[in-house]
C-alpha cells in the first residue's frame, strides 16, 4: 500500500482481510473500523503489520448504556501517514475484552484506566490494578448511572433555570445533568435532627 492511502484503498484492506464482519466509516482525519470483539486482537495485529500503524496512541471505553461499552483505539502509521480508529463492543452483563497488550505495549495504561472508570476487564493484562483512583474507591465512576455524590450533597450550580429567580423568561422543562440522581432516590432525603443538649 502506497504512503498516505486514501481511505477507499483502507476500506478495501479491511473487507479484503475481515469480509463482512467489519464495518468502515470514512471520519475526519481518517478511517473508523468496527469489529466484533472475537476479532478484536486480529484487527490490531492487522493494522499494526499490514496496514503499518505502528503507533499506538490512545485507548478508551464509552458507556453506550443498554448496548454495553464501546472500546475505542486510535493508532497511527508514521511511515504512510494515516489514522486508524479501531472500535469494538463489549456486553453491559459481562464487559471482558481481550488485552492488546501483547500487540500494543502502549496499551496497558490505557487498559488499567478503562477498567477503573468503566468497569471492562481486559482478560491476559500483566498488570490490571487501579491505577488513579484513592484505596478502597467503590464503582466506576465514568458509567453513566454512576450518582455523583457531590451533585446530591449541595445544589448543582446549573440547577436554577430561567424564570426560577421570579424575573425573567418562563421556565422552561427541568432536564437533570448527567451525575445527579432523582430527588429521594439516592442519600439522605433530609438532615437528622440536632442532638436535643441538656438544659444548664
Amino acid at each position: 500500500m502506497s504512503a498516505n492511502p486514501d481511505p477507499a484503498a483502507l476500506t478495501a484492506a479491511w473487507t479484503e482481510r475481515f469480509g463482512t464482519e467489519i464495518t468502515t466509516e470514512e471520519t475526519f482525519g481518517g478511517l473508523a473500523v468496527g469489529v466484533p470483539s472475537e476479532h478484536w486482537l486480529a484487527a490490531l495485529t492487522f493494522a499494526r503489520d499490514e496496514l503499518s500503524c505502528g503507533f499506538f496512541d490512545w485507548l478508551t471505553g464509552v458507556d453506550e448504556l443498554a448496548d454495553g461499552f464501546a472500546v475505542v483505539v486510535h493508532v497511527y502509521s508514521l511511515e504512510r501517514r494515516h489514522h486508524l480508529l479501531l472500535r469494538t463492543r463489549v456486553p453491559r452483563a459481562e464487559p471482558v475484552l481481550p488485552t492488546a497488550t501483547g500487540v500494543y505495549r502502549g496499551a496497558s495504561w490505557h487498559e488499567r484506566e478503562t477498567f477503573e472508570m468503566f468497569g471492562v476487564v481486559f482478560e491476559g493484562h500483566p498488570h490490571l490494578v487501579p491505577l488513579l483512583l484513592p484505596d478502597g474507591f467503590e464503582g466506576n465512576p465514568l458509567r453513566k448511572e454512576f450518582v455523583l455524590a457531590a451533585r446530591v450533597a449541595k445544589p448543582w450550580p446549573g440547577a436554577k433555570e430561567p424564570g426560577e429567580s421570579g424575573h425573567g423568561a418562563p421556565s422552561r422543562r427541568r432536564v437533570r445533568p448527567p451525575g445527579v440522581p432523582e430527588e429521594g432516590t439516592w442519600g439522605p432525603t433530609r438532615r437528622p435532627p440536632a442532638p436535643e443538649t441538656p438544659d444548664a
